[in-house]
């Protein structure tokens, strides 16, 4: 998936460098090509244009996944990228030569097939650049972030460490040791976190991304942990010459200047979480202007209805374990976290979870804000900021899940929403089972159709006014 989208844009960008390319060569201000466009125009239908422009894209996209330009952008340095796109580029032009000459296309302009290339070329180099400082950006604020374990505490294990610590900009981030010998867990080094045996649980309790094996070991133990690494989605990665048989005619990859070899790597749906984000951006911009009258309004009405700030900002979980602020329309009474103690005796959820039905810190205009769901209009700002997605689990606070179980991290996975599968199934349902089925559900059979019927089925929970 990640690579058919990759290809797209170079399809586009071909495209569009081929429409500028024909414009440019028509208004070239030479008599002498003026009069070959004059003559040509008529020669050369626009179909055979179109279809030599789509062999060379072609061409391009086929060099272009040759070179790895479709792989992560970890995996290689912004020059080697450059290099390979220039490359890429010139090799896809020469393909197309070869075949304008073998298929006697004499009617099509040497001068439009040079300036198409050039400008691919170009355009295709300046686009690269412009994602990999985009993914700096992302990566050094703490989104779009890998964590990372390292199996094997010793020399290799350390360069590695060091060295993913020196690439912050990369998003690496590395989580611990695992020890992969009893001698490695009594050497009392303070990031060795585990051992092998409980890799995997360390691993999804950690919110790891990627594995890396830095020492060899018994082939049958790696060859388990990499099916279960599988079956929980997560990458694996080994430094070379250290597993003989293991990997085979596999290509070896850098991280940074570390060489490694990928043992499995989980297919990401970045198509589809690309339109999940455009949606999400643009659904709350358009939100925001429009409902901004309705969100002074309610401004002006908490400010005079008690004291207290107008909005409350409380530090939630995200995708990760990340932590950020959450914003809504403050509801309750100014001091309501210091009386929650005091209340504790008359929650009404089980286990984890706390409400309470006519709970007394909730004010006035509060309790009309939270049927409406209106309290949580600012949270449109959070989705817009890449903190929040307008459908996903709802973001817990940081004591809940402390007190969750292995299994129940999985809600983490994804960024927290809105609006949600509980939400729209079950938000009265006292039971934190069904809270957390619920949201694992939504994670394991997320598409953009599901968020599609959330959405469409919150708008009648909020206009019925079920919130509390």
């Amino acid at each position: 998936m990640t690579s058919l989208i990759w290809a797209s844009l170079d399809l586009v960008t071909v495209l569009v460098a081929g429409l500028i390319a024909l414009r440019v060569h028509v208004a070239i201000p030479s008599q002498v090509s003026a009069s070959w466009v004059l003559i040509h125009r008529f020669h050369v239908p626009p179909s055979i244009l179109l279809l030599y422009l789509l062999w060379y894209a072609v061409c391009l996209m086929f060099f272009s996944r040759s070179y790895g330009l479709y792989a992560p952008i970890q995996s290689r340095s912004g020059l080697h990228e450059q290099r390979m796109t220039v490359q890429a580029s010139l090799t896809a032009g020469l393909i197309l030569c070869g075949t304008l000459y073998l298929s006697n296309g004499a009617g099509v302009s040497r001068t439009v097939v040079t300036l198409m290339v050039v400008f691919s070329t170009a355009f295709l180099c300046v686009r690269r650049m412009i994602q990999r400082r985009r993914f700096y950006r992302r990566s050094l604020a703490g989104f779009e972030t890998r964590n990372v374990l390292i199996v094997g505490a010793g020399r290799v294990g350390h360069a590695l460490r060091n060295h993913l610590v020196s690439l912050q900009h990369l998003g690496y981030r590395f989580k611990g040791f695992v020890a992969l010998t009893e001698r490695e867990a009594e050497l009392g080094d303070a990031d060795v976190i585990g051992d092998v045996r409980n890799c995997l649980s360390l691993a999804r309790s950690l919110f790891v991304d990627e594995i890396f094996f830095s020492v060899p070991g018994d082939k049958k133990l790696i060859v388990g942990i990499v099916e279960e690494a599988r079956q929980a989605g997560i990458d694996v990665r080994v430094v070379p010459d250290l597993y003989d048989g293991l990997a085979w005619n596999a290509s070896v990859e850098y991280v940074g200047q570390f060489p490694t070899i990928p043992l499995h790597r989980r297919e990401f749906p970045i198509g589809a979480f690309l339109l999940k984000r455009v949606l999400d951006i643009t659904v709350s911009s358009i939100a925001l202007a429009i409902l901004s009258p309705v969100m002074l309004a309610i401004a002006i009405a908490v400010r005079m209805d008690s004291e207290g700030p107008i909005f409350y900002r409380a530090h939630r979980i995200g995708r990760k374990g990340r932590t950020f602020s959450c914003y809504k329309f403050r509801t309750m009474v100014q001091n309501a976290d210091k009386l929650k103690e005091k209340l504790a005796h008359m929650n009404e959820r089980d286990s984890v979870l706390f409400k309470i039905s006519n709970d007394p810190r909730i004010t006035r205009v509060g309790r009309r804000l939270r049927k409406y769901s209106l309290d949580e209009l600012p949270q449109f700002y959070n989705v817009l900021r890449g903190d929040m997605s307008l459908v996903g689990p709802r973001p817990p606070i940081a004591r809940e899940v402390e007190q969750y179980d292995l299994d129940h991290l999985r809600r983490l996975e994804v960024l927290p929403g809105i609006t949600g599968l509980w939400q729209v199934e079950a938000r009265q349902d006292p039971s934190f089972d069904s809270y957390i089925s619920l949201d694992t559900a939504y994670v394991d059979n997320w598409s953009l159709w599901l968020d599609m019927k959330i959405l469409a089925r919150t708008l009648g929970v909020v206009f019925a006014g079920t919130g509390s």
